[in-house]
């Protein structure tokens, strides 16, 4: 696909210098697919990656057919406090060199009292959330009839958060001759049925297809249990010299008892999910975009709306929960064309889900092995990838089976050969005990040494009665 430079499209020299002083000069393929539809004042549907540079795309065109003599006009809706203030941010950015223009954020968890001041001020643009955007209309601080530009930022994200009402609600009180841009990752029948009520014969741009946009990331897993993630995460970090990491968990303890634990080790982490107050929330995510704090734990929710561009690499502490959500963490690396590196931690048959994510999202993930402190994690060749599992196994194993065989068939050590022999008495030979339900044979204990008790392969001892 032939790139476009933003000296090429139809903007203006004031938003050419504040591009260019932002460090760009090409244009993703969706700001060159979308700014001249939307300079034309015509409705579109965006579909394109996390990453892909979509807020430039519709900002740029709305700071651009701005009236700097009126109040609001445009008016963009986004799904979490830290995306709209992300947006909110680069607006600034790119009005740089404009004069007489405003953007204010409405927000829930911020003070009432400081978006009240703003919005008395006049703005031309408000970038907010949909609960707190009802608030304003309500109490009347926020009037819509003005409006002329609307945008739907992470449209499917909104409709999966419960949106769906006040986004309906926000639209039906904006002019029907309003300019409505949707942007999505993913294209639902929810959205499509949005499209067809609110927008006006949309132009439909897909640029996930592109590969030219797909970040470069390499992607890595390893295989461990629960207790040995901490350990591993912390080797990652200094085995492979990770100056800025994003963290994802699944769960807001697990968030605060892992930031807690990196602090006590030694590291310069924060946290941030919907639990914790916004002035918090803040405060961690301008720590972490000044280089101050080094290591950010997430959940999805609150880490849907980071878009920082200098992030080393990112590591699922836990396997996602949704697949989808596997493709919104890696893409916050390997932005504005640096490599970015993935790191998944995945313990029993969670293999198995990360091999079904590697199919269906066309990834490439390879297995890493992690060492003890002081020694180089080694990736290993690509026939130990997620993808050469298929030639060993064709579906997961049924709930009796064990994890072992999958072992054998990566041709790796059994996971006892890893712990430590001076730490555990010695294992006396196999049995001849049937191998019912796919079960290995268990491995025994001398019983004149230790009265009767039984180990099994996992580790776990019992005694017959």
């Amino acid at each position: 696909m032939k790139k476009t430079k933003f000296e090429e499209l139809n903007i203006s020299a004031n938003m050419k210098k504040a591009v260019a002083e932002m460090g760009f000069c090409e244009a993703t393929p969706i700001q060159a697919e979308s700014i001249p539809v939307l300079m034309e004042g015509l409705d579109i549907i965006a579909q394109a990656r996390t990453g892909s540079g979509k807020t430039a795309a519709f900002a740029i065109p709305i700071i651009e057919r701005i009236n700097a003599a009126r109040g609001l006009q445009a008016l963009v809706v986004c799904p979490t406090r830290e995306l709209a203030i992300q947006v909110t941010e680069e607006f600034r950015k790119l009005f740089k060199f404009y004069e007489n223009l405003a953007v204010v954020t409405a927000y829930g968890g911020q003070d009432m009292s400081i978006q009240l001041r703003q919005l008395s001020q006049s703005p031309q643009i408000v970038v907010g959330t949909p609960g707190r955007l009802i608030d304003h209309m309500w109490r009347g601080t926020i009037r819509l009839d003005e409006v002329n530009f609307v945008v739907l930022d992470e449209a499917d994200e909104m409709l999966n958060m419960g949106f769906r009402d006040d986004v309906e609600d926000i639209l039906s009180y904006v002019p029907q001759s309003r300019q409505t841009a949707m942007f999505s990752a993913t294209m639902s029948p929810e959205i499509m049925r949005l499209m067809k009520r609110y927008q006006k014969n949309p132009v439909h741009i897909d640029t996930t297809d592109h590969k030219n946009e797909i970040p470069k990331i390499e992607q890595t897993y390893c295989e461990l249990s629960e207790a040995r993630k901490f350990d591993a995460l912390t080797c990652l970090i200094d085995e492979f010299d990770i100056k800025v990491s994003l963290v994802f968990v699944n769960t807001k303890l697990k968030v605060d008892r892992l930031v807690g634990k990196l602090n006590n080790a030694g590291y310069r982490a924060k946290g941030i999910h919907g639990g914790h107050e916004q002035h918090r929330r803040e405060l961690a995510m301008n720590s972490f975009r000044d280089g101050s704090v080094r290591i950010l734990v997430a959940t999805d929710v609150a880490g849907r709306g980071i878009d920082i561009s200098d992030i080393d690499a990112v590591i699922n502490f836990d396997l996602p929960r949704d697949d989808e959500d596997y493709t919104h963490r890696i893409g916050r690396t390997g932005r504005a064309g640096k490599l970015g590196r993935s790191f998944t931690f995945v313990d029993g048959k969670e293999i198995y889900d990360l091999k079904r994510i590697e199919k269906n999202g066309g990834f490439s993930i390879k297995r890493i092995e992690i060492p003890g402190k002081g020694q180089k994690p080694a990736i290993t060749s690509s026939s130990s990838s997620l993808s050469s599992l298929s030639s060993s196994t064709s579906a997961a194993p049924d709930s009796s089976s064990n994890a072992a065989p999958h072992a054998a068939a990566r041709n790796e050590e059994p996971r006892q050969a890893a712990r430590s022999a001076s730490k555990r008495p010695s294992v006396g030979s196999r049995t001849n005990s049937s191998e019912k339900n796919g079960r290995p044979p268990e491995k025994r204990r001398n019983s004149s040494n230790d009265d009767g008790w039984i180990t099994d392969s996992t580790g776990f001892r019992y005694r017959v009665i």
